[in-house]
């Protein structure tokens, strides 16, 4: 089989990470780095491949099938635009801009001209996620009410010491963290259409937030609440919960969310399920069924590399659209604003 030739932008964590994905795909394969550093030069002969600084040289000299941007958030829209006007399949890595203004410029791009852009919401592609939402969606759960979310973790000293800007506003944890939850929340429970917040430096005292509480509505009716921080010892976090990614301790009896309905609840990521057996009945007297949803766990990267491959021959459209991207970052603004201003923010949905 003829492998999808996949070029990767940026050889920093991220980007290491898709081509270790690469490097075991069964339909994919990485063509080329393309980075300025020194440090690329090494992971290039490394992994074979040629390294080119610009996309430019890229693209003049060993055009691939697709690209993957894992380049710095600021260079996210010149680098999609750049793309799409040559016509190449892109993975751009969230956030999908800095600002809303910008993400507007590559949906407005991607509408005109049909191009084919994957937001890299990659817990998007996690079997736990596809699980959950087969739950919400079949009516067990039955009309849904409620969602309690957390993203509590502890940042160690040396995170801020090695990068002083996430001390400084433009970083913290609504805005480097919340924006993965906010588009599982968008998959699990539908569009969220407005958002209160408070956000405290209580415990750090930097600049910038590190503990945010907040409310959402949802276009359903379903109310949430989600608390987030960096500076929290707990282990109730996606990443210490779903045991995806091995670099963090993972505790398998703890969850992060809690999808409720009027006719039970589902925890993930353990997929506890307690239902009413007969919603006839249902009284906080009575005894719930109480079950656990089978899965098979396995690298969400893994499965949005294989979907990629997908959408560049045109056999899938993205899971995670330019659009979807955009409003995950305007919600997240939205965040922002309402933990400035202590005013409900209302959203537009699209």
């Amino acid at each position: 089989m003829i492998k999808i030739r996949i070029a990767v932008a940026g050889a920093g964590l991220i980007g290491q990470a898709h081509i270790k994905v690469l490097g075991a795909s069964p339909s994919c394969m990485l063509s080329a780095i393309v980075d300025p550093s020194p440090a690329a030069m090494k992971l290039a002969a490394k992994e074979g491949v040629p390294l080119y600084k610009t996309i430019d040289e890229l693209l003049l000299t060993n055009r691939p099938d697709g690209l993957i941007l894992a380049t710095p958030n600021q260079w996210h829209v010149s680098q999609a635009l750049q793309c799409m006007e040559a016509k190449l399949p892109i993975l751009l890595e969230k956030p999908i801009a800095t600002t809303v203004a910008e993400g507007e410029e590559i949906v407005a791009m991607v509408a005109a001209t049909g191009a084919k852009v994957l937001i890299g919401h990659h817990r998007a592609h996690s079997p736990i996620m596809a699980k959950a939402k087969e739950v919400v969606d079949s009516g067990k759960l039955g009309k849904l009410v409620a969602f309690t979310g957390s993203a509590t973790f502890f940042k160690p000293d040396h995170y801020f010491t090695d990068a002083p800007w996430r001390k400084e506003e433009g970083a913290g944890p609504i805005l480097i963290n919340m924006i993965h939850e906010i588009h599982n929340m968008r998959m699990l429970c539908g569009e969220i259409v407005a958002v209160q917040a408070f956000a405290s430096n209580a415990t750090r005292r930097f600049p910038v937030e590190d503990t945010a509480a907040i409310n959402l509505r949802f276009a359903n009716g379903m109310l949430g609440t989600f608390m987030l921080s960096d500076t929290a010892a707990s282990a109730c976090s996606w990443e210490q919960t779903s045991q995806e990614n091995k670099s963090y301790a993972s505790y398998a009896g703890e969850d992060c969310y809690v999808i409720s309905g009027n006719n039970g609840t589902l925890s993930v990521p353990t997929m506890r399920l307690k239902t009413y057996p007969r919603p006839e009945d249902r009284s906080w007297w009575k005894a719930f069924d109480e079950s656990v949803v089978r899965l098979v766990q396995d690298d969400p990267l893994k499965h949005q590399m294989e979907h990629f491959g997908a959408v560049i021959l045109g056999n899938a459209v993205p899971l995670v659209s330019a659009q979807d991207g955009l409003q995950n970052l305007r919600i997240v603004e939205a965040i922002v604003e309402a933990a400035k201003t202590g005013h409900i923010i209302e959203l537009i949905t699209h």
